[in-house]
């Protein structure tokens, strides 16, 4: 595991106790029974697929730790409805504070603004987060295989499950990918984004495209930044993708986003 990676579970285990010591998981179960009814990520996604179109998962992200801060002038509302504009199929809000400057307020805002599905991005590494990111309205987490053990991902993504939320489970090799297709979930991620160095190559991608199996769904993550990124991976067979950076350093991410995919 990265030494990054490292740095962030580390912090984000002191979070977790830090917060259930002012909010019991007892008291986010109840809030997570009592939120309204998920939206359908993964649902959505099919849809927009099956009529022909790229289903594209737009990222709210304000900084990142490998390139600080990506989007100084930042309004997760205005930002969710400019991609609702734009043709995004879901969203996904980082709620990450102390590596990705996030917090859930963005995640709550953005779904307000609109009518899309949200995945929350963070590092879930723990049931309490589970229940916290359907209290908050979100309609699908992120497990990084990278970051847990066989037996948390199997945790985590039954729990998720049952609290009605879609997984997105996100691999970065083989290895990971064999470790994910274990797992229930119709949702595989494939990120482009070497952990180590933070490079970023679509042939991460095209490489595992072959042991992804037809009945799960392919998103590729990161790296995507022009037409003919696109037009690669369609040719492909990948049709669904989750873009943040190149989105959020445009004046209008909407307009980019359907400039890209339209």
């Amino acid at each position: 595991m990265p030494d990054i990676l490292h740095r962030i579970l580390a912090r984000k285990r002191e979070e977790i106790a830090e917060r259930a010591e002012q909010r019991p998981q007892a008291a986010l179960e109840r809030a997570a029974k009592a939120a309204s009814a998920a939206r359908g990520f993964h649902a959505h996604m099919v849809k927009r697929i099956k009529d022909g179109d790229a289903a594209v998962i737009a990222e709210i992200k304000k900084a990142s730790p490998s390139k600080g801060v990506i989007r100084p002038d930042f309004s997760p509302a205005d930002i969710a409805r400019s991609y609702e504009r734009g043709g995004a199929t879901c969203l996904s809000v980082l709620t990450d504070v102390d590596f990705f400057h996030g917090c859930d307020e963005y995640l709550v805002e953005a779904r307000a603004a609109c009518t899309l599905p949200v995945l929350r991005k963070d590092f879930t590494v723990d049931p309490y987060q589970v229940f916290e990111a359907r209290a908050l309205g979100a309609d699908c987490i992120l497990l990084i295989v990278a970051a847990l053990d066989d037996a948390a991902l199997r945790e985590l993504c039954s729990l998720g499950n049952q609290v009605g939320l879609d997984v997105l489970v996100e691999v970065h090799d083989g290895e990971e990918l064999e470790r994910a297709l274990k797992l229930p979930t119709k949702l595989i991620g494939i990120n482009n984004r070497n952990l180590r160095d933070f490079h970023t190559s679509l042939d991460t991608t095209l490489d595992l495209i072959p042991a992804v199996p037809k009945d799960r769904l392919l998103v590729t993550e990161s790296g995507i930044r022009n037409e003919d990124d696109v037009l690669t991976l369609r040719a492909e067979g990948v049709h669904a993708f989750l873009v943040g950076e190149t989105f959020m350093r445009a004046d209008d991410p909407g307009a980019e986003l359907e400039r890209l995919f339209g």
